[in-house]
């Protein structure tokens, strides 16, 4: 079986370690675009943050550990075209500028996504980068070493936790969004109130609710970036805006969501045959809506690219969803969220109801505790779990994977009542912070 890979981060290198054994004797071959593979792009903001020291740590495969498994792995190879009907592709040696033809009898699409780049007047000054990969982050460190006044455009996981970080680093710091929130796509008011407080009072400027318009610059360099509202210095801007599917190649040959995103079943198969799909370029099914959505995660794409792998041959193992599970560290505040928010269940149009508790995690006979803040949304019908936010100093983000598995099951906000959690004082309370969730929902 002679089988290619278009891509190689986090899915790609999942399929190609488990083809490597599931399918001896297979011919693999890999074609990335860039020169190195695996890269961690969630590390971005502790290596600015000098947290990790060397960026070389935040791979985890490389090149040659593939080609150590006998994988034909072409860096700086892009494939430019594909004949589904012939099973044969077209791939540019990105080094060379020549051209040559390949074929399979599989094909696993995991070309990624890229940063999304605004069309906005200035764009194309100096400073203003990107936040995606190895080299993103290279020279974001590089330029901040001689910034003091950076602008970060986009408020969500990334942008936050570069504010962070180069606020550590004694930058001015200005964090700029077109919504009202922090986060929004990720937590509801009462826990971006929180974290918007505590970024305030270590020195960093919220502009939310501001739409960049222009970045203004002198000799080819930024100097401030514009809003609709107001303008911020800035000798250095980076764009954590979001991203967008790596798909153009497949555009009306594949089944896609209007943003681009390759839709897969089950079992990791598109709509051509022997054509697999994994990771940030293709739609995950969203089990809280019931929807297909596009959900960039780096958990996400391994599991698929796993699966893509065991399917290869015949469908044997199904694709069980994802609740788009996540966790973010703003300085001492542990969140977490997975599923549905208040916000999300309105775009879906679900009727919901919340239960919020607000309590010490442990009793407070001991010694320290801190106050958690948890949040459970469910369906207002049938009782079903279908999200969950926690805060607290204290780090409680792995409740958020109970009840992530509480959403996979169907579980419901009742049955999570008297769910059988163990009692430590140095752990928790006799009554389980999310049993109290569930008492309290009966309460209504």
């Amino acid at each position: 079986m002679k089988i290619v890979v278009i891509g190689c981060t986090h899915a790609g290198t999942a399929a190609v370690n488990n083809m490597v054994k599931l399918y001896p004797g297979s011919e693999i071959t890999v074609y990335e675009k860039n020169d190195n593979i695996s890269f961690l792009s969630c590390g971005i903001a502790l290596y600015v943050g000098g947290v990790v020291k060397d960026p070389e740590s935040l791979f985890y495969s490389s090149p040659e550990k593939l080609r150590e498994m006998g994988v034909t792995t072409c860096m700086r190879h892009k494939v430019v075209d594909i004949d589904m009907d012939k099973k044969a592709l077209s791939v540019k040696n990105m080094e060379t500028g020549s051209i040559f033809e390949d074929s399979y009898d599989k094909l696993i699409i995991s070309s990624g996504s890229w940063p999304i780049i605004p069309n906005i007047e200035g764009i194309e000054l100096e400073n203003i980068l990107p936040a995606k990969n190895y080299y993103h982050s290279n020279e974001i460190v590089s330029k901040a070493k001689s910034a003091q006044s950076i602008v970060v455009v986009g408020a969500g996981y990334i942008g936050v936790e570069l504010a962070e970080a180069f606020a550590l680093g004694g930058k001015n710091v200005t964090l700029i969004d077109t919504g009202k929130r922090v986060l929004n796509k990720y937590f509801d008011k009462e826990f971006t109130d929180i974290a918007e407080a505590k970024m305030k009072s270590k020195g960093i400027n919220l502009a939310l609710g501001e739409t960049v318009t222009k970045f203004i610059g002198n000799q080819n360099k930024i100097q401030s970036v514009r809003t609709d509202k107001s303008e911020y210095k800035a000798d250095m801007a980076v764009l954590c805006i979001g991203f967008r599917p790596s798909t153009d190649l497949f555009k009306n040959k594949l089944d896609m969501l209007p943003n681009g995103a390759i839709i897969v079943d089950e079992y990791m198969q598109t709509s051509g045959k022997d054509i697999f799909a994994a990771g940030d370029c293709c739609a995950s099914i969203y089990n809280p809506a019931g929807v297909r959505q596009y959900i960039p995660l780096a958990t996400n794409a391994v599991r698929m690219g796993t699966l893509a792998a065991l399917n290869l041959d015949k469908p044997a193992v199904r694709y069980m969803g994802t609740q788009g599970t996540s966790a973010i560290k703003i300085y001492d505040l542990n969140c977490a969220v997975t599923g549905l928010t208040q916000c999300t269940a309105d775009f879906y149009n679900i009727d919901i109801e919340s239960v919020t508790i607000r309590e010490n995690y442990r009793p407070e006979f001991m010694p320290d505790y801190e106050e958690v803040l948890l949040k459970v949304i469910y369906d207002r019908k049938s009782r079903e779990i279908l999200g969950a936010q926690i805060m607290s100093k204290a780090d409680l983000t792995q409740s958020v994977n109970t009840l992530s598995l509480a959403i996979q099951k169907k579980l419901t906000i009742d049955e999570l009542a008297f769910i059988d959690f163990f009692f430590q004082p140095n752990y928790n309370k006799p009554w389980n912070f999310l049993n109290m969730a569930g008492l309290k929902a009966q309460e209504k």
